[in-house]
């Protein structure tokens, strides 16, 4: 199975946050993913708080094959230019 890195949501209705998750690709937006590698907070006024990855986590999983979704590639971009 194809694993992907892609967001899913967590929060309240009015105030988004995603979880940065590696997840088989078929998997449906609510499953269990295969592993937890950061949070990403859009609504965080403080532009340097707003992505957090665990970078080498992120960079294993991309080693092995896993392929991150544009929105989550750019986030990539954004945390290493820290």
């Amino acid at each position: 199975m194809a694993v992907v890195i892609r967001l899913q949501r967590v929060g309240k209705k009015a105030q988004p946050q995603y979880r940065v998750v590696a997840i088989e690709k078929s998997s449906a937006v609510g499953r269990e993913a295969k592993e937890v590698l950061g949070q990403y907070h859009p609504c965080n006024p403080n532009a340097a708080e707003q992505v957090k990855l665990d970078m080498p986590r992120v960079e294993y999983w991309i080693k092995v094959g896993a392929k991150p979704s544009e929105t989550v590639a750019s986030l990539i971009k954004k945390a290493s230019a820290k």
